[in-house]
């Protein structure tokens, strides 16, 4: 496998390992990491994002079940997300729900893109809706406001 794998190899390893200065180490200062809840732009906003899940589920790790082994720049990956959701969790519209104690296992897919030897992009893709549903969340309607 190329250079592209071997970063990627080592992305995965400091992400199980919760240790955010290696997972900074392979990203560019001015990096951008797009997820389905929002977009980080700088090591100083991914660690940032990388903290809210490292702290809504302590024991959060991911596998890799494939990757796409003819891609190099960008590699691709998918990716089984699990962890035990016992901390607080930020969500997108910025409230935080305490711990549930609910355990969450989640399909996922990224791809990177690499630049002199450190992370550019990183697109992660995974389903908000399986996410929170394993959390307990239902979907409610909104009323529209009378205006």
């Amino acid at each position: 496998m190329s250079d592209f794998w071997e970063l990627k190899h080592r992305l995965r390893d400091a992400v199980n390992a919760h240790d955010l200065d290696a997972i900074l180490d392979c990203y560019s200062p001015d990096a951008v990491y797009v997820t389905p809840s929002g977009v980080a732009e700088g090591r100083d906003q991914i660690a940032w994002l990388y903290e809210q899940f490292f702290r809504g589920f302590p024991d959060f790790h991911h596998s890799a079940w494939y990757e796409y082994g003819e891609l190099d720049n960008p590699a691709v990956t998918e990716w089984t997300y699990t962890g035990t959701h016992t901390g607080p969790f930020l969500l997108p519209d910025g409230y935080e729900v305490l711990g549930t104690g609910r355990r969450i296992t989640l399909r996922a897919c990224c791809a990177i893109l690499v630049e002199n030897d450190k992370i550019v992009t990183h697109r992660e893709y995974y389903d908000q809706l399986e996410l929170f549903s394993q959390l307990g969340f239902e979907l409610a309607q909104r009323t529209p406001s009378a205006t």
